[in-house]
C-alpha cells in the first residue's frame, strides 16, 4: 500500500531528529574490536640499476624463510616503481632511491624482514628476459627469479640479518617500531631462475619391496603467466653446488652418512590427506609452522612424542656422478656451482620427523599417502611438485594447466 509523500516526510524529519542523541556503545563478543596491533614502518633503500616493484616480507624470526627455516611470510607490502625510482625508471643510474613502507597489523613479537625488487629485466637485456611477474598468491609465482635484486632490514655496522622486536607497553598497547631501514643492492641480485623441474618416472613407492626409489629431474620451462627459464641452451639444466657452510674446504656431511650435501636440497615431505589441493601435512593454513594439533606417528625408538610429525622421507642427490664435477683438481668444492642438465634423486624407505630439522627422529614405519618432492637452492628458491599448475587446480586459479606439475609421490 502507498504511503502519503507527507507521512514519509515525517518520518524521516523523526529520525533525523532522533539522531540528535549519540547511540550507547558497548563490548561485543567480537574479538577483532578487541585485538591490539601495532606497525613496523621506515623506509627502502635501493642501490641498483633494477627497476621494479619492491616487495617487502614480514617473517616470524623464530620461523626464517629458506633456505636456513622453512617459514612463510607472515604479511608482505609492495612499494610500487613508480613511488621507488620516480624520474628515474627510464635510466640506469644506482640511486640511492628511497621510498616509505609500512607493515600494519603487528602483533608484539620479534621478526624478520626480507625483501626483493621484483625486476623488469626486459627493459635492458635481450630475449630470454623476466617481466616483473611476482603474484603472491600462488606457489608458482610467489618467489624471485633471476634478475631480481634481494634485500632485506640488515645490521650496517656487519650486514648481519637484524632482528625487529615489537614489544608492548605497561597497559598491553603494542607499540608501533619506526625508522626501519631495508636495504636492496646489485650484489645480491639472483643468478638464476627457480629449479622448476619434471620427472617421467612412476609415481608409486612400495616401500616394503623398493629399497631406494630413483626419480630423475628434468628441467621444466615454462613461459607466459608463470615465466621459469632454466639455465644453459636447449632444454636447460640445473646449477649444483657441494655444500661447504664454514668455509673450510671439507664438503659437509651434516647427518654423518658419508655422502657429501649438495645444493640442491631434495624434500619430499608428505601431503595431507581428505584436503583440497596439496597441503603438507600437520601445515593446514599453510603458514610453514607446525599445527597445534594433528597426526603423531611412532617413533623407532617406542612410542609417540606427543607433538604432529613434520613427516619427510630420507632422501638427496645421488653423488655420481656430480662429484667429479664439483671438486677441483685438489679434491676441494668448487666454490661456484656447476651446470648439469638433469639430477638424479634417491629416495629411501625411511620416513623422520624433522619437526627439528637439526635432529630429525626416524619413525617406526613410513606412513603411506601423497608426498611432494622440492628443490631447494642456495639462494632460498624452490620449486615443488606437485603444484597449481596440475590442471585440476590450473583452470580454476587462472594459470595454464601442465601435466607434469601434477606428478606426486604415491608411497604404500
Amino acid at each position: 500500500m502507498k504511503r502519503p509523500l507527507s507521512f514519509l516526510a515525517f518520518a524521516l524529519a523523526s529520525l533525523l531528529t532522533g539522531g540528535c542523541d549519540a547511540p550507547d556503545v558497548v563490548p561485543t563478543a567480537d574479538g577483532r574490536q578487541h585485538t591490539r596491533s601495532a606497525r613496523i614502518e621506515g623506509s627502502l633503500v635501493v642501490q641498483s640499476r633494477a627497476r621494479g616493484n619492491a616487495v617487502v616480507f614480514l617473517y616470524d624470526a623464530a620461523n626464517p624463510p629458506p633456505p636456513a627455516g622453512s617459514g612463510r611470510p607472515l604479511a608482505f607490502t609492495i612499494v610500487t616503481a613508480a613511488e621507488l625510482f620516480g624520474a628515474s625508471m627510464g635510466d640506469n643510474s644506482t640511486g640511492p632511491f628511497t621510498a616509505p613502507f609500512a607493515l600494519s597489523l603487528v602483533d608484539p613479537g620479534r621478526y624478520l624482514l626480507r625483501g626483493f625488487i621484483d625486476t623488469d629485466t626486459c627493459r635492458s637485456l635481450p630475449q630470454p628476459c623476466h617481466v616483473s611477474d611476482f603474484n603472491p598468491w600462488y606457489g608458482v609465482t610467489s618467489e624471485p627469479n633471476a634478475g631480481d635484486v634481494g634485500g632485506g632490514s640488515v645490521d650496517p655496522t656487519n650486514g648481519a640479518t637484524r632482528i625487529l622486536e615489537v614489544t608492548a607497553d605497561a597497559d598491553g598497547w603494542p607499540q608501533p617500531l619506526t625508522g626501519v631501514s631495508v636495504s636492496f643492492a646489485d650484489s645480491a641480485t639472483v643468478p638464476f631462475d627457480r629449479p622448476a623441474f619434471q620427472t617421467a618416472d612412476a609415481r608409486e613407492f612400495n616401500t616394503a619391496t623398493t629399497p631406494t626409489k630413483l626419480l630423475t629431474l628434468t628441467p621444466q620451462l615454462l613461459t607466459g603467466a608463470v615465466d621459469q627459464r632454466a639455465p644453459g641452451a636447449g632444454s636447460g639444466g640445473f646449477w649444483v653446488q657441494l655444500v661447504d657452510a664454514n668455509k673450510d674446504g671439507v664438503p659437509d656431511d651434516a647427518n654423518g652418512d658419508g655422502v657429501p650435501d649438495f645444493w640442491p636440497r631434495v624434500i619430499v615431505r608428505k601431503l595431507a590427506e581428505g584436503v583440497t589441493g596439496y597441503v603438507d601435512e600437520n601445515d593446514l593454513n599453510r603458514d610453514g609452522v607446525v599445527d597445534a594439533e594433528g597426526v603423531d606417528y611412532a617413533r623407532a625408538n617406542g612410542g609417540k612424542d606427543g607433538k604432529p610429525d613434520v613427516t619427510v622421507l630420507a632422501a638427496g642427490l645421488v653423488p655420481d656422478p656430480l662429484l667429479a664435477a664439483l671438486l677441483d683438481a685438489q679434491g676441494q668444492p668448487r666454490p661456484q656451482p656447476v651446470f648439469v642438465p638433469q639430477l638424479l634423486v634417491a629416495i629411501r624407505p625411511l620416513a623422520l620427523d624433522a619437526r627439528d630439522p637439526a635432529a630429525p627422529a626416524p619413525l617406526a614405519a613410513v606412513p603411506p599417502g601423497r608426498y611432494s618432492v622440492t628443490l631447494l637452492q642456495s639462494t632460498g628458491q624452490t620449486w615443488r611438485l606437485p603444484n597449481d599448475l596440475d590442471p585440476a587446480l590450473a583452470e580454476a586459479a587462472g594459470l595454464p594447466g601442465v601435466q607434469s606439475q601434477a606428478f606426486v609421490l604415491e608411497v604404500h
